[in-house]
Parts: C-alpha cells; sequence; structure tokens
C-alpha cells in the first residue's frame, strides 16, 4: 500500500483517515466476502481497500457535493473491484458463455417483443434447460457482484459517453447511464427485478432473497444471474461485447 510520503497528507492527517476510515474499510469488504467464493482471502480485499481510501483523501473535492463517507465508499469498493479483477477466478469459458446467452437473449427479444423465456434460450442455444442454469451458476460464481459486471466498453469511457473515471463502479454515477440502467431494471420481468432491487439496494444476502420470495438460495443466484445477463443484452450500447 502507498504510504504517507506518497500523498498530500502529512503524517498525522493520514493517520487520522486511516483511523476514522479503516471500519469503513473493513465493512465494505466483508460486505463483499459474504457475496464472494471462499478462495477470496478478506486481508487482499482489505489492502486493496486502505489504497482506494488513501486515493479518496487525496482527491475528494467537496463542491462536487458528496460527502467525504459516501465518495471514500465509492473509491474502496471500486480499488477492491480493481483487485478481484486483477485476480479473476473465472474461466474464460465463463466470459464466453455468458456473452453467448446475452446476444441470443437479445436476438429472441428483439424478435418476440417480450421477455425471452429460460426455455425459448435453451433452444436457441441447441443445449437443454440444465445446461442453460449451469451457465447461469457457472456465471453467479464468477460473478463480481456489482453493475460492473454488465462489462462497460472503455473506448465510450474514454470519448465520454460514460465518467471519464476509469472504474466501472464509479460510472454509475454518470447520469446518462444511471437513467439507463433504472429504465432497463424497470423493463426486467417482475420477479428477476425484485431479486436485483433486494441484492443491490436492499443489498439482501441470496439466502435472505430467497426467504423473502420462497425459493432456494441457488434459484436466487440463477435469477441474479439470469437479469444481469438480461440487462446486459438491453444495455448493448454501454457493453464491451
Amino acid at each position: 500500500m502507498k504510504n504517507a510520503s506518497q500523498s498530500n497528507l502529512s503524517l498525522d492527517d493520514f493517520n487520522n483517515v486511516i483511523a476514522k476510515y479503516s471500519p469503513l474499510v473493513k465493512r465494505i469488504a466483508y460486505h463483499l466476502m459474504a457475496r464472494l467464493p471462499s478462495s477470496v482471502v478478506v486481508d487482499d480485499l482489505i489492502q486493496a481497500g486502505m489504497v482506494g481510501l488513501l486515493e479518496a483523501s487525496k482527491n475528494y473535492k467537496a463542491e462536487l457535493g458528496a460527502s467525504f463517507e459516501t465518495y471514500a465508499g465509492i473509491r474502496i469498493r471500486g480499488s477492491m473491484l480493481d483487485e478481484l479483477r486483477r485476480n479473476d477466478w473465472a474461466p474464460k469459458s465463463v466470459h464466453r458463455k455468458t456473452r453467448e446467452v446475452a446476444e441470443v437473449v437479445r436476438t429472441i427479444e428483439a424478435r418476440e417483443g417480450r421477455d425471452a423465456r429460460d426455455d425459448e434460450i435453451a433452444k436457441e442455444m441447441d443445449i437443454t434447460l440444465d445446461e442453460y442454469y449451469k451457465i447461469l451458476q457457472d456465471a453467479s460464481s464468477a460473478r463480481m457482484f456489482g453493475f460492473e459486471e454488465l462489462g462497460f466498453d472503455e473506448e465510450a469511457i474514454e470519448s465520454g459517453m460514460i465518467d471519464n473515471s476509469s472504474r466501472p463502479y464509479e460510472s454509475i454515477l454518470d447520469e446518462r447511464f444511471r437513467k439507463k440502467l433504472v429504465d432497463a431494471i424497470a423493463t426486467l420481468p417482475e420477479r428477476e427485478r425484485m431479486v436485483v432491487v433486494l441484492y443491490y439496494d436492499s443489498e439482501m444476502n441470496l439466502r435472505e432473497i430467497g426467504s423473502v420470495i420462497g425459493v432456494s438460495e441457488s434459484r436466487i443466484s440463477q435469477l441474479l444471474s439470469q437479469a444481469m445477463i438480461r440487462l446486459r443484452a438491453r444495455m448493448k450500447e454501454w457493453v464491451q461485447d
């Protein structure tokens, strides 16, 4: 992790920031850990989060309107997600199959003018329904647990379509993207929409959501993966294929 001499902070200021906001770093790290495979080490996330906290303390501008804690939370989470992406455990085949499902969903929905059904997606891909659900399960296991999993187009970011931040999580602050995402979520099938809202807005875990909706945790995992794939298909102009 960078030390205080590498920033514009005095040593006292640096120590004060660490003392005051390290609980925030740990809270975000453990919140992510609840949704990640056991192979992920929480200390690695905390270390990455501390880097994000230091960056936040260097770059925060009160005139932008957000509180420091809000801004720091975004930078901390973004730094942790960067760390996870650098150590992506998901085989390339999982990402490839996820993109294939998104393209099939896009094709079916454009042709039929309605939500693509599970059996239709499996038939279009020439696989069984069980094989399709296995793809969803694999996608769930590899998921980065944020809207960054939609796969933002770097060229769009650089051209200004998305906020000029290099961190996908921070780009949700861009008003145009936010509106498009909200509109796309509103078009999801009711159960998928409820899962997305409970997971990302209410920050419930899969088991808790399963208890609310009355289905198994594995089914909630499938529904969440399917919702994210459907959003990917419906936000094609924002997504890198």
